[in-house]
């Protein structure tokens, strides 16, 4: 991972980083480039006519490198219309796409408008999420490879104020659970299930201080979440050839007390063939991605460890493979949930909200809550409300997912609250059991998200996130955000117990 460096000091690397933003001409309407070189003071008039002779416009996502004056490269990284304001996320951004467009240098420094900590905070993580790559897996073809910045200096007048080493600190665990994040969603099912999940976790766990950091870890096994009658992740898991697993990870603060309590449980599909519901073979590769949820759960509970919030935390990821074989289970067949309910199974590919019942069910059994938070690569239709880049909030509370939505923002992730009607819950009645897993096909995610409302205490503020888009990026990379696993929810996961801390 890159390091990072702060100094208000001389430029000592060969490349210096700046922003570049656009504002028109009251007089002409003409876009006019304008140059934010944060606390250094750079030569606008003699840059400017070359910035505007290559073309630059000064967008999000631009970089534009040239000869430098007192380095002997200028890059140049597009944060869109001139404010008088610039927002963390537009710097967090900006960061990552000069960091992307530097792979291959040893080192940089970064001299963007940091008037605040938290602005300071925001280019660390742009940095350090942009220069995410994934090469676990190439042999001959690393050396091909641009291997990621290596070390970054920010410049700032802040670089010596209280804080601003903590702020570092708080950017680099940010990125490095990212990174760990984006790494299990892009290792590929051959590499990664259930049980290797489970054991990536208890490594990570012993390595971070284990009890002396707060945490404690303990795993379910097939047979056990048989036995004790977790019958939606047995459902999902016994296809498979790789046995499920449910997977707790607790946090409690080491000498202080805990101002708030919160669980968090994600989906851990670590491959979703579809079961018996067979989805088709184009795209199927990207369910590798389905343990995204589960992921980002357990990484930001570390995460949360790690900076000593005061915060309780129980996660809990349900892990299965939903696999074809002649155990698997079939469409219309009943299971008992973990706590009773019945479920007739009328599609296996809506497996996630059953994995999802049994841990919602267990993460209940503390009665000292404050709320509960599921993360899920839930439903295709979430990707047909918002796209691949926002996800939804779904809640049994308003003012939890006010506050929620408003602490997403500050993390710099999209998030965009959605209903849950109540007329649609009827779709979901069965004519055999309880409830059947699949309802009314118009509005399924919203349908998905009353379905594990079923399974909330009335009074327990609660938020269904489903990310379903923003999870897995098949496009092109943009800002700090790569190709592949993104790693979405594990700010605001993080952002959420920072809160509570400060209340």
């Amino acid at each position: 991972m890159t390091t990072l460096h702060l100094s208000d000091g001389i430029i000592k690397d060969e490349i210096l980083v700046v922003a570049l933003s656009h504002k028109k001409s009251i007089r002409d309407g003409k876009a006019n480039l304008v140059i934010e070189s944060g606390d250094i003071a750079l030569d606008s008039k003699k840059l400017l006519p070359i910035l505007a002779d290559m073309g630059a416009t000064g967008k999000a996502d631009e970089v534009i490198k040239i000869p430098g004056i007192t380095t002997r490269l200028l890059v140049f990284t597009g944060i869109g219309e001139h404010k008088a304001v610039i927002e963390d996320e537009t710097l967090r951004r900006a960061a990552g796409a000069a960091a992307r467009g530097l792979s291959g240098s040893s080192s940089a420094t970064f001299s963007l408008p940091t008037k605040k900590l938290a602005s300071l905070e925001a280019v660390a993580e742009g940095v350090l999420l942009g220069s995410y790559a994934f090469d676990k897996f190439r042999v001959d073809s690393l050396a091909q490879r641009h291997p990621s910045l290596k070390a970054v200096t920010i410049h700032s007048k802040l670089a010596g104020s209280a804080g601003a080493k903590d702020a570092l600190k708080r950017a680099t665990i940010i990125g490095e659970y990212t990174a760990l994040v984006r790494d299990l969603i892009n290792t590929p099912p051959s590499h990664l299930n259930p049980e290797s999940f489970c054991k990536e976790f208890t490594s990570l766990v012993k390595k971070v201080g284990g009890a002396g950091a707060g945490l404690k870890v303990s795993v379910m096994t097939h047979t056990q979440l048989k036995a004790k009658g977790f019958g939606g992740i047995t459902a999902v898991g016994q296809g498979s050839a790789n046995p499920p697993r449910l997977l707790h990870i607790s946090y409690r603060p080491v000498k202080v007390k805990a101002k708030k309590s919160y669980a968090y449980v994600g989906k851990g599909i670590t491959f979703d063939s579809g079961g018996l519901a067979l989805k088709p073979a184009a795209g199927m590769e990207a369910m590798k991605s389905d343990m995204s949820g589960a992921a980002a759960v357990c990484a930001s509970t570390i995460a949360i460890a790690l900076m000593k919030l005061p915060v309780a935390i129980d996660c809990y990821a349900p892990l299965a493979e939903n696999m074809i074989s002649d155990n698997a289970t079939r469409p219309s067949d009943i299971i008992t949930m973990y706590g009773g309910k019945t479920i007739e199974v009328l599609n296996p590919d809506a497996e996630g909200r059953l994995v999802l019942g049994d841990a919602l069910v267990k993460a209940q059994e503390n009665k000292d809550l404050d709320g509960i938070i599921d993360v899920a690569t839930l439903t295709g239709a979430q990707v047909v409300a918002l796209g691949t880049r926002t996800a939804a909030i779904m809640t049994n509370n308003q003012e939890f997912s006010d506050h929620f939505f408003a602490i997403s923002k500050t993390a710099g992730e999209a998030f965009w609250p959605m209903p849950l009607p109540v007329e649609l819950r009827a779709s979901l009645d069965s004519a055999v059991a309880d409830m059947a897993n699949i309802g009314e096909r118009m509005g399924g995610m919203m349908v998905a998200g009353l379905f594990l409302k079923e399974f909330i205490a009335p009074e327990l503020p609660w938020l269904h996130l489903d990310i379903a888009g923003p999870a897995y990026n098949e496009g092109e990379p943009y800002g700090y955000t790569p190709v592949g696993g993104t790693g979405v929810a594990l700010r605001s996961l993080v952002a959420l117990a920072q809160s509570a801390a400060i209340s």
